[in-house]
C-alpha cells in the first residue's frame, strides 16, 4: 500500500511503497517501454476482440487433458 507523506512546509513530497509493489512497478515500465513486446500484446488484444483464441477449458477438453 502507498503512503503519501506530504508537508506543507516544502515543495518536496515522498511517496512510501512496499518493495513488491516497486518491483511490479519496474517490471511494467520494462514492459512498457519494450515496443517488441508491446506489438505481441496488440497483436494478441486483437486476436481475442476477434475470437481467435481458444478458453483455457476448452481446449483443455478438446486435448483431452
Amino acid at each position: 500500500m502507498a503512503v503519501i507523506h506530504e508537508s506543507k512546509k516544502h515543495e518536496t513530497m515522498y511517496v512510501t511503497i512496499t518493495s513488491d509493489e516497486y518491483e511490479s512497478m519496474k517490471s511494467t515500465i520494462e514492459v512498457l517501454s519494450d515496443k517488441e513486446l508491446m506489438g505481441q500484446v496488440k497483436e494478441s488484444k486483437k486476436a481475442v476482440a476477434e475470437g481467435k483464441v481458444k478458453k483455457w477449458d476448452d481446449l483443455k477438453k478438446e486435448l483431452e487433458l
